[in-house]
């Protein structure tokens, strides 16, 4: 059998645990048994942002310890796994047994929708929502991982919804990690016109794969439109029948 490990963010062990409950369901669901790790910590993505290089370079040795001897590694956060798939062979470049071992980790990392249209072929999970659907495209996931119809090809498949297209689907929410702290005026703007474009789809829900999207569209939400929600895919995936709409 197969080794499946879940890399589960620190935004998600710490703010939304939940999504990592609903990835690990949701895997058993399709057919994996998959494996947690109590030893993981942070993948290092925001002391490299910060320019901590050699800091983040002793979180990337430890995650490749860590997750190393898997078969497959399963996250519901495409930028952190952005960092390990890419960030990771520049940062070890010049130690030539690590960087290998990065190189060869890399090919075994894959973002939660990736992982299950991608790898399993499978399409329907069996999940239940009545109603509208509309999906954000998170930066890291769309641009450095080339991830777009996966979560497209789940939603599709979810018993009851409809899909209907986003404006401007694929422009940033204005998160950007540090990007929202450093500009905070510019980030409201921005997050200002991926809300105005959710409203204006008419879409009872808005789905996303990125757990810091999520943070900062339903932030934003919550303040101005309550009535409004957004969901990670985990969670609208691991549901099959219940109400999730607010």
């Amino acid at each position: 059998m197969k080794k499946v490990s879940m890399f589960i963010p620190c935004t998600v062990d710490i703010m939304l645990p939940e999504i990592g409950e609903q990835t690990f369901c949701l895997l058993e669901r399709v057919g994996v048994s998959p494996i947690y790790h109590e030893e993981q910590t942070c993948c290092g993505q925001p002391a490299l942002n910060a320019g901590y290089v050699d800091e983040a370079r002793k979180s990337a040795k430890h995650f490749i310890e860590v997750f190393g001897d898997d078969d497959a590694v399963v996250s519901p956060s495409g930028s952190c796994l952005h960092t390990a798939k890419y960030r990771y062979p520049e940062l070890l470049s010049d130690e030539p047994v690590w960087l290998r071992r990065a190189e060869e980790l890399s090919s075994r990392l894959f973002e939660l929708s990736q992982y299950i249209v991608d790898v399993l072929g499978v399409e329907d999970v069996g999940a239940s929502f009545e109603g509208t659907i509309t999906y954000h495209e998170s930066c890291h996931i769309l641009r450095g991982l080339g991830i777009s119809e996966q979560p497209k090809k789940l939603i599709n498949a979810v018993n009851g919804a409809e899909f209907i297209p986003l404006n401007n689907a694929d422009k940033c929410c204005g998160f950007g990690g540090e990007f929202a702290k450093d500009y905070p005026d510019i980030s409201e703007a921005m997050v200002n016109d991926k809300v105005q474009n959710f409203i204006a789809s008419g879409a009872d829900l808005l789905v996303l794969c990125e757990p810091g999207c999520l943070l900062n569209i339903n932030g934003y939400l919550s303040r101005n439109h309550p009535g409004k929600r957004a969901l990670h895919i985990a969670t609208l995936l691991a549901d099959t029948g219940r109400e999730v709409r607010s």
